[in-house]
């Protein structure tokens, strides 16, 4: 209601016209009300004034409606997973075990089935304890009683078992726990130190600057061209059936002068199929006018490093400077090369510059937001500060600039390690070449949208760091490089940030704190579990404000994700067979939403259906959906499955157990904490997150 203006104060000052009027009702039901004024009805209602029995009645009824939908939509949820347990777990319908080689790492899975036998056994003494009455959990320093008090032999077990745990394993738990703790803290100082620096940046306002216009000739009647260096542009690709097409056409829109641009199309496929549809689409563009050439290796050995390394070794490479490299899925804007190639001018010292990565497919699923939280945070925080204050940082494989030069004279490309792009970058650092990371240039790409692919993407980023340390650490001890730079590359950027960072990560939230929970004399603080971790997870969210609604999942998801990469790291450590494995990774051909639209209008007209309006208010997609729905009415559907994860899965059974014994135990975090997170890793394990496969 609008405020009211008091006119009737203002003429009748302190008067009060009118007669009171009292009106009663017979019905009691009703509440009595006295006007004593032309405004005594808008006066605000004492709050002492109670409410009448039928209000009372509808607010009750109200409140256990809600309740009552609360409850039915709990119910649904659960009665959901359990029909997915049942299903793929019992009946095994439309599932398929995640075909995992990874040699000897089983050894991980056949250590966590020990661990859960060993907690059901154990979580079955305590309850029997629990309900005999032994009183353990109001006493946890339990005595030994003399015979005469021994109620049976399981008793004499049970207090024996107690006194071995307090003895021998509690302080073994402590101590390793008391690590864990240390290296956690460790590092998230270390994050700390990067989102002050990130901070620092912003309000200076530092980022890598062009002065002038680098393509203006001092001589009015030069050509311009002069002044555009030789640039090739390198797309390495594998079986890229459902990006190639977007990727060349983006690149082949390169806003460059023609006779200073080459195109390589670094095609590894072995599919015939595909290798004859992206010759095609190489000709198509090359009788436009695009000096573009396709490549085919006949011997596909050392992944892309090898792909790469073949390419450069063409004769007319050394007529060009520079050389850009994309992934099959990146699309670059026409104006990229003259957003980066001009910080190359007049800077001998630069050897690469670094682009962000923007992804079209960031709202896809659960899975994808969660993983832009991390990569947000990478390209944000981490290349960023690692650029302005120490020109050096792991080049990214993709959507960057190298100086021809310096990758001849670090060495070239390498097929010692599964990460050729982190090899070539510390190799170049070792040299003394600087980088330049460019936060405000963003090349669109895909991130894995099923958990399978995501899952293979991360075991190779995880694994190729440790197979670089061994090889590269004689390299950094005898490098010319300062002592400083020489510490910040074995201590923060290899052993913090690529070792320590899974290892705790695994062993603390998945390891010492289930433990802590059957041997509760051995204690991990309470804001071990929830303080920091909420306080690093709102940083790691920063860099991407719309994600904050996910903080919640987020830090499950990436507890649960530490397996995997705790097995990758130990495998590229260890160099075990599943180290040097290489998967390409799945992509699903997402475009951003103006190469949709244009798609979309080519495929319209070949259905004689109307144009779609660019100005229309509501989704601009709604006709492609359409399209697409008919075209899949038609096509002939591929039979797929989702998988099975057995080491998702027997962690999640142990962490559901761990629960129950702190619950028994009345620890009210750790229940909550060990159950949401036990649950997520049984919604991975299921593989219920990311892509769903009907």
């Amino acid at each position: 209601m609008a405020p009211r203006l008091n006119f009737s104060d203002w003429w009748g000052k302190d008067k009060q016209r009118g007669t009171p009027v009292i009106v009663k009702m017979e019905n009691p039901n009703f509440s009595i009300v006295e006007i004593d004024g032309p405004d005594a009805a808008f006066k605000p209602i004492e709050k002492s004034r109670g409410k009448n029995a039928k209000q009372v009645t509808w607010v009750l009824l109200l409140k256990a409606n809600q309740a009552v939908g609360c409850v039915a939509w709990l119910a649904t949820i659960l009665w959901s997973l359990i029909g997915t347990i049942k299903n793929r777990l019992i009946l095994r319908k439309g599932v398929s075990l995640a075909s995992e080689k990874l040699g000897k790492s089983n050894l991980l899975f056949r250590i966590i089935k020990v661990c859960l036998g060993v907690s059901l056994v154990m979580l079955a003494f305590e309850v029997i304890a629990y309900f005999k009455g032994w009183h353990y959990f109001q006493n946890p320093n339990l005595y030994v009683p003399h015979t005469s008090d021994v109620l049976g032999l399981f008793h004499i077990i049970y207090v024996v078992w107690l006194d071995f745990r307090a003895d021998y394993i509690a302080p073994s738990v402590q101590k390793l726990s008391t690590f864990c703790t240390v290296l956690f803290l460790i590092q998230s100082l270390d994050r700390l130190v990067l989102c002050l620096g990130c901070f620092y940046i912003k309000c200076k306002k530092i980022k890598p600057r062009i002065e002038g216009d680098p393509f203006k000739s001092d001589d009015l009647e030069g050509s311009n061209n002069s002044y555009y260096p030789m640039v090739l542009v390198q797309i390495p690709m594998c079986n890229e059936k459902e990006v190639y097409e977007m990727s060349i056409s983006a690149v082949c829109q390169l806003d460059w002068p023609k006779d200073r641009l080459l195109i390589q199309i670094l095609d590894d496929s072995d599919n015939e199929c595909i290798q004859d549809l992206i010759k095609s689409e190489v000709a198509k563009w090359n009788h436009k006018g695009v000096n573009i050439i396709y490549r085919h290796r006949l011997v596909r050995t050392g992944y892309k490093a090898g792909n790469l390394k073949s390419a450069m070794s063409c004769d007319y490479v050394k007529d060009y400077e520079f050389v850009a490299i994309f992934d099959a899925d990146f699309q670059p804007t026409p104006d990229f090369l003259k957003q980066t190639v001009p910080h190359f001018k007049d800077n001998p010292e630069l050897g690469l510059v670094q682009t962000r990565w923007a992804f079209v497919n960031k709202d896809e699923n659960l899975l994808t937001r969660l993983q832009n939280i991390n990569l947000c945070f990478h390209f944000e925080v981490e290349q960023q500060v690692n650029g302005v204050f120490l020109n050096f940082f792991g080049f990214n494989g993709t959507a960057g600039i190298w100086r021809i030069k310096a990758l001849e004279e670090s060495g070239g490309w390498l097929e010692r390690t599964t990460v050729e792009d982190m090899d070539i970058a510390v190799r170049a650092h070792l040299n003394g070449w600087k980088f330049i990371y460019l936060n405000d240039v963003r090349v669109l790409c895909e991130v894995p949208e099923s958990f399978e692919a995501y899952r293979k993407q991360q075991h190779r980023w995880h694994s190729g760091p440790m197979q670089l340390f061994r090889v590269c650490l004689p390299a950094i001890v005898s490098s010319k490089i300062s002592i400083w730079k020489k510490a910040n590359l074995i201590l923060l950027f290899f052993l913090l940030r690529k070792l320590i960072l899974p290892f705790y990560s695994f062993t603390l939230f998945c390891v010492v704190l289930p433990l802590t929970m059957f041997i509760p004399e051995a204690e991990l603080p309470f804001w071990v579990v929830c303080y920091i971790p909420i306080l690093m997870t709102l940083l790691n969210i920063l860099p991407a404000p719309k994600s904050i609604p996910f903080i919640a999942p987020y830090l499950l998801f990436e507890n649960t994700m530490s397996v995997t990469k705790f097995n990758a790291m130990v495998s590229g450590l260890f160099q075990l067979g599943s180290s040097y494995e290489w998967v390409v990774t799945k992509k699903a051909g997402r475009s951003s939403e103006s190469d949709l639209l244009a798609a979309a209008e080519k495929d319209l007209k070949a259905f004689g259906a109307p144009q779609i309006s660019r100005g229309a208010s509501e989704s601009e997609l709604s006709e492609l959906n359409r399209l697409n729905k008919q075209k899949d009415e038609t096509s002939t559907p591929v039979k797929k499955s989702n998988k099975i994860y057995r080491k998702e899965l027997a962690l999640a059974f142990l962490l559901l157990t761990a629960s129950a014994r702190s619950l028994l135990s009345a620890h009210g975090l750790h229940f909550y904490f060990l159950l949401f997170q036990g649950v997520t890793f049984l919604l991975v394990g299921l593989d219920l997150i990311g892509e769903q496969i009907s």
